[in-house]
């Protein structure tokens, strides 16, 4: 998921007098091009999942959980990445595991739309969107238990003071988190701000459902993750990028 803008206002997303809870993102209006418009038109009907909404634009209904099994057509491991901008990951994963099921989960519709074009010229069958705030996703699309892994790759900073509350990954993403993983199920997560890294690293320490799948401060970069251009951007600028990976403890 890109940077905010700078000077990006939490009150401009117009999902906010419907929200009950702060969001980590901030919607912004943008024409999306011929090719994204056709995209809807012609491959939404197979790549993107239909949603019941709450209210809000991006919101998930309550009660309105899927079966994975039924939406892909098989039984297969599940890969959910949250925040999947245009796609780019998610695709070449989906690529090159067509053993697995992936749901890109992202709130700006032109990134979704550059998902399924990609997805449409490779042929690919296991990849699923959803246009969706990702904890309601996380809360009340996907039944408990059913994810294998869960990515999280550099989420949207938030790096002024003031709005650091609005990031994503904080104690209450921890639970929606342990929730939809498998009892073994890891969560990985990557970003080029060191102070969410730490910040990422304080919240999983506390989390009760979770252990550390490596070792040391950070773990390995995570060979699947291929490298993007929001990636090069960061490490261009001098940026770190740290990686961190966890594990789903077995249930009670």
């Amino acid at each position: 998921m890109p940077d905010p803008e700078p000077d990006a206002d939490p009150t401009a997303d117009p999902d906010a007098p419907f929200r009950k809870r702060t969001v980590s993102f901030v919607r912004r209006s943008g024409r999306m091009s011929e090719a994204q418009e056709r995209a809807w038109r012609e491959l939404a009907p197979f790549y993107a999942l239909p949603l019941q909404r709450d209210g809000a634009t991006t919101s998930v209904r309550a009660g309105s959980e899927v079966d994975p099994a039924e939406v892909f057509g098989r039984t297969a491991p599940l890969v959910v990445e949250i925040g999947s901008g245009q796609g780019h990951a998610i695709v070449h994963a989906a690529a090159a595991h067509p053993e697995v099921d992936f749901l890109a989960v992202e709130v700006f519709k032109a990134g979704l739309a550059r998902t399924m074009l990609d997805a449409g010229r490779e042929g690919l069958r296991n990849l699923r969107v959803v246009e969706a705030n990702a904890p309601e996703v996380l809360e009340h699309l996907l039944p408990e238990a059913s994810a294998q892994e869960l990515w999280v790759f550099f989420p949207d900073p938030w790096h002024k003071k003031k709005h650091t509350k609005r990031r994503l990954v904080a104690p209450p993403f921890t639970a929606l988190a342990a929730r939809v993983l498998r009892d073994g199920g890891l969560l990985r997560l990557a970003t080029d701000w060191e102070d969410y890294a730490l910040q990422m690293s304080e919240v999983m320490d506390e989390a009760a459902d979770f252990e550390p799948a490596f070792a040391g401060t950070w773990a390995p970069r995570f060979e699947g993750r291929v490298v993007t251009a929001f990636e090069r951007k960061g490490a261009a600028k001098g940026r770190d990028i740290r990686d961190l990976v966890y594990r789903r403890k077995a249930r009670a």
